[in-house]
Parts: structure tokens; C-alpha cells; sequence
């Protein structure tokens, strides 16, 4: 949380995160996503995250993308994605 307050001091326009939710407990995690949404919401930010914790990705996004080795293989909504084979196929879900 700290790195993001520090990027935030900058006022960007665009935020980028690599795995915010890694090694943190998960009652903290479930925060960061809403503090991520509500600066999403409120600052008009574009925030672009790279995450494995697909549930906590789910409850934030508008729009999701599925890479593997480097290549896009699904992108849509949450509920698009979750009503497909995509997320059995790539991501054992």
C-alpha cells in the first residue's frame, strides 16, 4: 500500500500494478481492491493491473484480459469471461 500511496503523490493519470494482492493478508486485499476502485471511480484514473487473484480482479474490473505466453487468448467484462470455457481452459477455474 505504501507503493501506491508513493505513485499516487504524482497525481498520474495512469497507474500501473504488478500483483498487489501478493503476500498480503486477504482482509487487506479485499481493501486495496476498494481503495483501487474508489481512486478508479473518483479521480477518473485508468488503473492497469497484472494479477493472478482472479476473484479480486473480478469485483474491480470493467474490462479483463487473459495473457498467456505473452499473447492475448480471451479479453472481456468479468461476467463474459466467467460465463465461458476460457476460464477452464486457462485458468483452471
Amino acid at each position: 500500500m505504501l507503493a501506491i500511496g508513493r505513485g499516487l503523490m504524482a497525481n498520474p493519470t495512469l497507474m500501473l500494478l504488478d500483483e498487489p494482492s501478493d503476500g498480503i493478508m486477504p482482509s487487506i486485499v479485499a481493501q486495496i481492491a476498494e481503495i483501487l476502485v474508489e481512486i478508479n471511480q473518483r479521480q477518473k484514473m485508468t488503473i492497469i493491473i497484472v494479477e493472478q487473484n482472479v476473484p479480486m480482479v473480478f469485483k474491480m474490473a470493467k474490462r479483463c484480459l487473459i495473457i498467456e505466453k505473452g499473447g492475448i487468448v480471451a479479453e472481456g467484462s468479468p461476467h463474459e469471461l466467467s460465463n465461458s470455457n476460457i476460464m477452464k481452459e486457462y485458468l483452471a477455474i
